[in-house]
């Protein structure tokens, strides 16, 4: 008990000094990697559940899907009334579906679907937390817990052709340790996404001691894939763009 409470000590003094030269130099240092910064680069959205987009890449044709509802939509919200778009809203918890029917229900721009995001269409398991008064449920159980409920999944490719979108302005994904995977099949599938919000759950509830190597490694996948880190939030919260429109 003792060498975990150091250990989980040690990783929240690590993450504070990390937050510390992220702001102050300007380089990420889980990978090494410079932040581009971008004209228009704003914050969108409540303290929690905002991010830093930049602006100027939106408008109102662009689509937005947004993985990972929760009970915060402020900053899907945000991106109707700002740039008058279309935004799809993925969640398959029983709860974020309660808060969407509560606070968007007549936003004709909103389009809510409860299923989750994965790498193959398929029904999942979806992991309670260890708190019962947090919402987020995980498939890959990252809090480690017995409680679950199943829902449907889809590849997100699967859900574009659906949607007959051929590219996305903007996807943001929010889904607790689902990341990695979703983002290797956005790699796989050559998908057209200009910009690309990743929240690294791990870096909050890792499995093991291996959670910064994986991130790591997901960061430098889509980096080596022509995107380009522009901004950070909070700990592990990445923007990526294009690097053609960083670079133009």
């Amino acid at each position: 008990m003792l060498f975990q409470f150091l250990g989980r000590t040690a990783d929240l003094l690590a993450w504070r000094w990390i937050d510390f030269c992220t702001k102050n130099l300007g380089i990420d240092f889980v990978t090494g990697r410079k932040i581009r910064k971008m004209p228009s680069l704003e914050r969108i959205g409540s303290p929690y559940g905002g991010w830093t987009i930049p602006t100027h890449l939106l408008g109102d044709r662009s689509i937005c899907y947004c993985a990972g509802v929760g009970e915060d939509i402020t900053f899907d919200l945000a991106l109707i009334s700002r740039f008058n778009c279309e935004v799809y809203a993925f969640d398959p918890t029983p709860r974020a579906k309660l808060h969407v029917q509560r606070h968007a229900q007549q936003e004709k721009r909103f389009h809510f679907m409860d299923l989750g995001l994965w790498d193959r269409d398929e029904a999942a398991k979806f992991y309670a937390p260890t708190n019962p008064d947090h919402v987020s449920h995980s498939i890959l159980n990252l809090q480690k817990t017995d409680t679950y409920f199943t829902s449907e999944c889809n590849r997100l490719s699967t859900i574009m052709n659906t949607n007959k979108h051929s590219k996305l302005t903007l996807l943001k994904l929010d889904i607790e340790g689902a990341e990695y995977t979703v983002i290797d099949s956005v790699i796989e599938d050559e998908l057209n996404i200009d910009i690309i919000c990743v929240e690294y759950d791990e870096a909050y509830n890792n499995l093991d001691r291996n959670y910064l190597k994986r991130i790591r490694q997901s960061v430098l996948e889509l980096c080596k894939h022509n995107y380009t880190i522009v901004a950070i939030d909070q700990r592990c919260n990445y923007t990526f763009v294009k690097s053609n429109l960083v670079y133009h």
